[in-house]
């Protein structure tokens, strides 16, 4: 056969009744989910600022890094929220690498799914009860929400995933923020489409049941740049591509208008530096208009303790074995800047 049916993993009701969110957690997350909700609802003008490594590999690094991250919310909570970046799961281009920690808890060991999954909900749960802040991941298996739909805050849907069916009804279940990356190739349509269908009510098959969703109205776009036929990368978070993303918005009947803007990937082009001046630039573009305001509601930055990144192997703490991250000194120095250009 071509599949070898290794073990029948427990069910997310299971996962979630062995290793549960602690009460206390429960509200916490609660709070953080309205004040979320609230900013893309317009009900409050904060700005999300969802920034961490571009895959959480390592539990100790990433709370040692959660938890820097909320000394400076404290300080810029006036302004900001910041939602970070837990993401264990990784899409590969071409299916090879390491594809996160849903897959391979320890980076250097096999594959392990069910400990994947047991490992996720540890480090998701100690972030939460040592820092207070609830976490984005992205949805590479929309079979796997479930599992972690009481300790998330907010999901991606990437580049790579936008366009297919299951990705689009799974994020109409959901309760909380739900970004709709552009695909590789740009096409904003293909994004806004996703959108519309997030929004949308449906009844379709979902880890073996029937199911209906209401709809997800806090379903929005991500601006991640794009790649040519040549394999070049177009960024598009310039203020004339948020005008035109906010101008086709206006021609579909969409609840709660919004995008986030990721300042790395296509839209750096990789070099991690560039999230930098990207993000003041975005910051520029919407302070220089009144429908941009109110339209742009954050920023996604790929940051970790280390700067840059490093093969699987090196053991360097706190840097990323997979795409380039900001280091910590100019993520915290970045924050500022942001919470002082809002």
């Amino acid at each position: 056969m071509s599949f070898e049916f290794v073990r029948k993993l427990p069910t997310p009701q299971e996962i979630k009744e062995q290793y549960p969110v602690p009460e206390k957690l429960v509200a916490l997350k609660e709070n953080r989910d309205k004040q979320i909700a609230d900013v893309f609802t317009g009900k409050s003008d904060k700005f999300l600022l969802i920034i961490g490594p571009c895959s959480a590999d390592n539990e100790d690094a990433v709370l040692d890094y959660v938890s820097r991250l909320a000394k400076v919310q404290e300080k810029v909570a006036d302004k900001l929220i910041i939602i970070p970046r837990i993401y264990t799961n990784k899409p590969r281009t071409t299916g090879q690498g390491y594809k996160g920690m849903l897959h391979q808890p320890d980076p250097e060991k096999k594959p392990d799914m069910l400990n994947g999954l047991l490992a996720i909900r540890h480090m998701h749960i100690r972030s939460m009860e040592e820092t207070g802040l609830t976490a984005a991941d992205e949805m590479l298996y929309p079979e796997n929400y479930r599992y972690f739909s009481d300790i998330l805050s907010y999901v991606a849907v990437g580049a790579r995933s936008v366009e297919d069916q299951q990705h689009r009804l799974t994020a109409s279940g959901m309760d909380i923020p739900c970004g709709m990356k552009n695909p590789t190739s740009g096409n904003l349509s293909v994004m806004l489409n996703s959108v519309v269908a997030a929004q949308s009510s449906h009844t379709f098959l979902y880890r073996g049941w029937e199911v209906n969703t209401t709809g997800n109205p806090l379903t929005h776009t991500i601006l991640r740049g794009s790649v040519n036929k040549h394999e070049q990368a177009i960024p598009n978070y310039h203020y004339e591509d948020l005008k035109l993303l906010y101008e086709l918005y206006q021609q579909k009947n969409l609840l709660n208008p919004a995008v986030i803007v990721d300042a790395n990937h296509s839209n750096s082009n990789k070099q991690y530096m560039e999230q930098i001046r990207i993000t003041k630039d975005i910051l520029h573009s919407r302070n220089n208009s009144d429908e941009l305001k109110g339209f742009v509601k954050g920023i996604m930055i790929e940051s970790y303790i280390e700067g840059g990144a490093q093969k699987i192997g090196e053991h360097i703490y706190g840097k990323s074995i997979t795409d380039p991250c900001l280091g910590w000194a100019e993520s915290e120095k970045l924050i500022y800047n942001v919470a002082d250009l809002v």
